[in-house]
C-alpha cells in the first residue's frame, strides 16, 4: 500500500516539475537575460512575471532592481517523456524511448528492450492505456492539442498486417462457405480497419455488432449474387 502512495506521489511530482527562478538585473531586459542564461533555454521557452520594476536612484543610492519571477513553458514532448519514464520505471520495465518527432505538434514515441511485451498487453490494450494516459499528460499545460503515437518495437505495423490478412482470409471463408464469419471482439480502430480492408468486395459486406467491449466484426456474404444479376440481365435483354 506505501509503495502505491509513493507511485502516486511520484507521478504528481513529475506532472508538476515546471521550473520557476527568481532573477533580477538593473532592467527587466537584463533580468531576463540572466534567467535565459540561467536555465539555457530560449526566450519562445518562458514567461515571466514583473515581481518589482527597476528604479534609479540619485547617485545609485536607493536604486531598485527589476525583480522577475521566470517559469519555463512545459515542453509537450518533454513532459510526455518524462512523464511514460516514471510510469515505465513503475512498471519496472527497462526501456528506452525513441521518439520521432512526425508533425510541429505530433510525435511518435517507440518503446524497445526485453520487456516491451509487458506495455503491450493483450490485442494491444495496455499499449493503448499507455498511449491515452501519456497523451494527457502531453497536453496537461498545452496551449493547443499534441498528439503522441505510442508504439512498441513497431508492433502497430505487424498489428495492423496481421488484420488485413485476416480480412482478407476469413472473407474468403465466408464467400465460400456464403455462411456469416465472427471475428473476436476489437477496438474501434481496429475494427475500422478491418471495414476499410473489405470495402472494395463487392461480394462481402462488413458491420459491427454487440456492445463495448464485446463489440465485434461480422463478415457476410451479400444475399444477391451478381452472377444471378447478370443471369436476369442477360434473359431480359439478350446480352
Amino acid at each position: 500500500m506505501r509503495k502505491n502512495v509513493k507511485t502516486k506521489k511520484r507521478i504528481r511530482e513529475e506532472l508538476n516539475s515546471h521550473e520557476t527562478i527568481s532573477v533580477s538585473g538593473k532592467t527587466v531586459e537584463e533580468a531576463l537575460d540572466n534567467g535565459l542564461t540561467q536555465l539555457q533555454v530560449s526566450r519562445e521557452r518562458v514567461e515571466y512575471v514583473e515581481i518589482q520594476s527597476p528604479k534609479k536612484g540619485f547617485l545609485n543610492l536607493f536604486s531598485k532592481p527589476a525583480i522577475l519571477e521566470i517559469t519555463v513553458k512545459p515542453d509537450p514532448i518533454e513532459e510526455a517523456r518524462s512523464f511514460l519514464s516514471t510510469i515505465l520505471e513503475c512498471m519496472q520495465v527497462d526501456l528506452t524511448i525513441d521518439i520521432h518527432q512526425l508533425k510541429e505538434n505530433e510525435a511518435r514515441f517507440n518503446l524497445e528492450g526485453e520487456d516491451v511485451g509487458i506495455t503491450i498487453g493483450k490485442r494491444g490494450q495496455t499499449l493503448e492505456s499507455l498511449q491515452y494516459l501519456t497523451n494527457l499528460a502531453a497536453n496537461r499545460h498545452a496551449d493547443r492539442f499534441y498528439r503522441i503515437e505510442l508504439d512498441a518495437e513497431n508492433y502497430r505495423e505487424r498489428r495492423q498486417k496481421t488484420l488485413e490478412q485476416l480480412a482478407f482470409r476469413l472473407a474468403e471463408k465466408a464467400k465460400r462457405t456464403k455462411r456469416k464469419v465472427t471475428l473476436e471482439p476489437m477496438q474501434a480502430k481496429e475494427r475500422k480497419l478491418i471495414h476499410q480492408t473489405l470495402q472494395k468486395d463487392r461480394a462481402i459486406e462488413t458491420f459491427s455488432d454487440g456492445k463495448e467491449p464485446r463489440r465485434h466484426i461480422v463478415i457476410a456474404p451479400k444475399t444477391t449474387d451478381l452472377s444471378c444479376d447478370q443471369w436476369f440481365f442477360d434473359a431480359i435483354y439478350g446480352g
